[in-house]
């Protein structure tokens, strides 16, 4: 039976007929919905869990695997980044049941702070991976990769894109195969990597990839379709885009393993064409490996390092043939994305701005508030950041600096990697201000639960961490919880905090105003009162706008939060009756 599926969707389904029995991961978009999907089946057919970071996801999906049961887990690319120390050695280990990690890559970066390749990972790891161009194969290869992981002892990975994830294609639907738990046999020199073990297994580990470039050239994974003079050589995305660009005027030899890539099979491919052309989003990775083979290929001097291909990008380049489009005349101001009408993040950001502060930010929806008006964030690298990288600052520039400068993270990012640089400072004799931004929820990737509001990933009761006696038990003395919707409140107590030779941390609760079970008050209005200042505009809030020189608020989307009330010097804006 055939439906249409997203491709992290049709992932999912290959793990449920492949007989996966355990997977963990953390929500990173554009894989969220692959292990979303999983939660849907039965506990009992395939565990699945929220692990509070892609580190301990890896490393629970590894245990699983030298349990005997087939394993996943899911990441973004930045998420395999922290993955990354257990996943390198886990490829020195090999695995017992299959295990399969999932990462999406984000060319474009349209929810990512930055465009790295996670091929460079499975490169440096020397871990097969694989690459599907549809749902379909999003499926199929997910299947595959675990008769590879188990066929050649190793971990394999399967690299998606936003555009793969996030689109939909036909799937045919298949049973699940279910297979035993394998036996566990201990074994410490293949399983304990000290020193002496660890030699041994990197001669396995160079053994195993010369095996896989062999499988690479000759599986079938890896396909020449014969054509036009124009040689293509692609995977993914860039595959579908050529195809679609270049029809019957081109050859494609299509790559379903980005690593280990083949080096005949590509000379073989050359014999047959012209002129060959690499298409491949970001990095010149099959570009390098051709040029290292002796094999003369194009590629980045025609396309781009930076963002996504399309198939009018690829259709110009190679043929120099531009796709007619109609232009409108008008100009149309941009649409950026903007915190949501009634969010609790938008009441603790313009309290910050009315003390003119240095704001150490994080990654979460709160991000946004980087942009005008509330323009409230000075520095934002990777999950957990926002904490250490205060403690660094303040210690750059002194206790006076430290008195005009606080740290924001979010619940779940704080759970993910804030706790350890909440250690730092209290160890290191720090005396920064932390707040954490509460909203009961992982906001930025969809509304996921995490460890900090007692809920699993099934929506079952659970132990939630308390975020107060974990500060406590890490050495802050200095605790507050407030009330980001009540702006002057917040003031008041982060303004006390900042005058504390100690560390503080500031706790501003408040669950996302688009959780289901948040009941809002009555929407605002406003009234005769409005002298037309836009103070209220300030606040970003988009439910609010002008008409003539008066402000309206606008009661579909209005939460009746008040943050606008508290923007509002003349008593202007009320409730609605």
């Amino acid at each position: 039976m055939k439906e249409l599926m997203l491709g992290n969707h049709a992932a999912a389904r290959g793990l449920y007929e492949a007989g996966v029995k355990v997977v963990s991961s953390y929500p990173g978009t554009p894989s969220t919905e692959i292990t979303e999907c999983v939660a849907e089946y039965d506990k009992n057919i395939i565990y699945s869990e929220w692990a509070p970071n892609e580190k301990v996801a890896a490393e629970v999906a590894f245990g699983a695997s030298i349990g005997g049961a087939r394993s996943f887990c899911a990441m973004k690319h930045v998420g395999l980044n922290v993955a990354a120390d257990p996943i390198y050695t886990a490829s020195y280990i090999g695995v017992n049941a299959g295990m399969v990690i999932g990462v999406a890559d984000d060319p474009g970066m349209h929810s990512s702070q930055n465009e790295q390749d996670s091929r460079h990972h499975a490169i440096a790891s020397k871990i097969p991976m694989l690459e599907p161009c549809d749902s379909q194969e999003c499926k199929d290869m997910t299947m595959l990769a675990y008769e590879i992981s188990e066929a050649y002892d190793t971990p394999v990975m399967l690299r998606l894109s936003t555009r793969i994830s996030h689109s939909r294609s036909p799937v045919e639907k298949g049973e699940r195969k279910e297979l035993p738990l394998k036996e566990y046999v201990k074994n410490p020199g293949k399983n304990v990597m000290m020193p002496a073990m660890a030699r041994a297994r990197h001669i396995f580990v160079e053994e195993r990839t010369k095996k896989l470039v062999e499988y690479a050239e000759n599986s079938g994974i890896n396909k020449i379709e014969a054509g036009g003079d124009i040689g293509i050589i692609a995977a993914g995305t860039t595959y579908n885009y050529a195809k679609e660009a270049l029809g019957e005027k081109a050859s494609y030899l299509k790559l379903g393993m980005v690593n280990p890539l083949p080096a005949e099979l590509i000379k073989k491919f050359a014999s047959q064409v012209k002129r060959i052309i690499v298409c491949e989003e970001l990095d010149d990775i099959i570009e390098t490996h051709c040029k290292k083979n002796g094999i003369a290929v194009e590629g980045k001097n025609l396309f781009s390092f930076c963002g996504e291909y399309s198939q009018s990008v690829i259709k110009k380049a190679i043929l120099g043939v531009v796709n007619e489009y109609h232009a409108f005349p008008e100009e149309i101001p941009g649409r950026p994305p903007v915190l949501c009408a009634g969010c609790p993040h938008r009441g603790l950001f313009y309290a910050l701005k009315g003390l003119k502060v240095y704001v150490s930010g994080d990654i979460g929806c709160y991000t946004l508030a980087a942009q005008k008006p509330l323009a409230q964030i000075d520095a934002c690298v990777c999950m957990g950041a926002s904490i250490s990288g205060l403690h660094g600052f303040n210690i750059a520039r002194g206790s006076e600096q430290a008195k005009r400068s606080v740290a924001v993270i979010g619940d779940s990012t704080f759970i993910h990697s804030g706790i350890t640089g909440l250690i730092d400072i209290a160890y290191n004799k720090g005396i920064s201000t932390v707040i954490i931004l509460d909203n009961s929820i992982t906001g930025m990737t969809g509304h996921q639960n995490n460890p900090a509001n007692g809920l699993t990933i099934k929506g079952d009761p659970t132990a939630a961490v308390n975020l107060e006696a974990l500060a406590g038990a890490v050495g802050f003395n200095s605790v507050r919880v407030v009330d980001p919707y009540d702006v002057e409140a917040s003031k008041k107590v982060i303004t006390e905090e900042l005058e504390k030779a100690e560390p503080s941390l500031i706790i501003a609760r408040r669950p996302c105003a688009l959780l289901k079970q948040v009941k809002h008050k009555k929407a605002l209005v406003v009234g005769d009162e409005c002298i037309g200042c836009k103070a209220c505009l300030q606040v970003g809030c988009p439910a609010i706008s002008v008409e003539g020189k008066r402000a309206v608020i606008d009661s579909n989307q209005c939460v009746g939060c008040g943050i606008c009330k508290a923007a509002c010097k003349v008593g202007a804006i009320k409730e609605a009756e």
